[in-house]
């Protein structure tokens, strides 16, 4: 019997979550070919074998948490398995070959049986397991998980239920036991619960530690969006027709990044212990949304890519973020973020860091407003953008952050200095 096990992923990642099985027991497979989605707190990864065979049996279900080395699921050779198969069909008279059929087939039919032979009821191998040892029918048993599976939890929590008044029917603590089990299924026409996913759950925990770690501050400035869109406007055509992608606004925010960050190089270091790591090089990671929660696909030396380079990657890394195919290299590092909510309508927000990052720079929607743009005090209606620059007070100082946003602000409204610093 060989066993399938959760492969090595990357230095960072030890656990995931199966997301599905693509094979199931008794299907005939190939070397190479995939059996399972695993999620992971940054990426979707292909499980694969590395062996030819016949599922024997699968060891986890959709949702279950498991680990790097974990056995998985057990493969058996293709010669054995036919011969098993047939054993049935062509020997069922002879008592002495019977039971060599046997193992193979006991591996998973039998929770199977059970589930026709009820409700269908779905559980976990463990919690089938401890409703074994306690003597609990699986469909008395209460679940919150929102795919309908019994886990141990619910099975403990029902005996519990099950044995409390006989143990505790005179004391009166013990009666908020009793409902707090049930409460689900009593809030079910009103109350929907859904686990949370694996990347969900790390973003949320990565968001807390950045304002638990980080002393976050975060300085506003607008721009005037006049000689980008102007430029744009009279280029656009052209660059298409010349390179194949559109010309957009983040090759021009990301230029005008990378010129201000030379200049104020501590917004482009990380903290190790005591250390300030100061990286010179420029890996920019770009915030982009997907179903799935936020991710930051990095283009990697922007500073050495023409904004023709800058369009295309990030138009390809979208992309692939869209279609779940990002890989992990492609998440890894990154100096610096910039993440625009404009896209959404937001006007103004404070961006979090993306530890160990210390800075990241928040793009708004651009909103024609009135603006005086001389010293005779003329006023003009102008394309503005509000930008936000949050930041790591621990190693990059208040003026260091303002002049920062200011540099960024000059580059965007005089385009011939950004191609001049680019």
């Amino acid at each position: 019997m060989i066993e399938i096990k959760v492969p090595e992923l990357a230095e960072s990642i030890t656990e995931g979550t199966i997301a599905e099985w693509t094979v199931k027991t008794g299907d005939a497979i190939e070397k190479g070919e995939t059996i399972a989605e695993l999620e992971t707190d940054k990426v979707n990864v292909e499980i694969k074998s590395d062996f030819s065979g016949v599922i024997q049996e699968l060891l986890a279900e959709p949702g279950d948490n498991v680990v790097v080395g974990q056995v998985i699921a057990k493969l058996g050779e293709e010669g054995a398995s036919a011969a098993s198969d047939a054993a049935p069909k062509e020997e069922a008279p002879k008592a002495e070959e019977a039971p060599k059929a046997e193992p193979a087939k006991e591996a998973t039919p039998a929770p199977e049986e059970k589930k026709v032979s009820k409700s269908r009821t779905v559980a976990s191998p463990a919690a089938r397991k401890k409703a074994r040892e306690l003597g609990i029918d699986l469909d008395d048993v209460s679940y919150r998980d929102p795919m309908g599976r019994v886990r141990v939890e619910d099975v403990e929590a029902h005996n519990q239920a099950k044995n409390a008044p006989k143990a505790e029917a005179p004391s009166k603590p013990a009666a908020p036991t009793k409902p707090a089990a049930a409460a689900p299924a009593q809030d079910d026409a009103r109350v929907e619960r859904i686990k949370m996913s694996r990347r969900r759950q790390t973003i949320a925990k990565r968001l807390v530690e950045a304002q638990h770690t980080a002393a976050m501050l975060t300085t506003f400035n607008e721009v005037d969006m006049t000689a980008v869109m102007d430029v744009r406007n009279r280029r656009k055509d052209a660059f298409f027709k010349k390179n194949g992608v559109k010309l957009g606004f983040m090759s021009f925010f990301t230029k005008a990044v990378i010129g201000a960050l030379k200049s104020f190089p501590l917004l482009n270091a990380e903290i190790q212990g005591d250390e300030i790591l100061l990286k010179k090089f420029y890996d920019i990671g770009v915030a982009v949304s997907t179903e799935e929660g936020l991710v930051v696909p990095v283009v990697r030396d922007a500073d050495k890519l023409s904004f023709a380079g800058i369009e295309k990657e990030i138009g390809d890394l979208g992309k692939k973020a869209r279609d779940n195919s990002l890989g992990l290299k492609d998440l890894q590092g990154g100096t610096f973020t910039i993440t625009n909510g404009g896209i959404f309508g937001s006007l103004y927000s404070t961006p979090i860091l993306n530890t160990p990052q210390v800075g990241i720079l928040g793009m708004h929607t651009i909103q024609r407003r009135p603006v005086v743009v001389d010293d005779n005090d003329t006023v003009e209606v102008r394309p503005m953008m509000y930008i936000a620059l949050s930041y790591d007070h621990r190693i990059v100082d208040g003026k260091d952050a303002v002049q920062f946003l200011v540099r960024v602000k000059q580059l965007l409204e005089d385009p011939e200095d950004l191609l001049l610093e680019g």
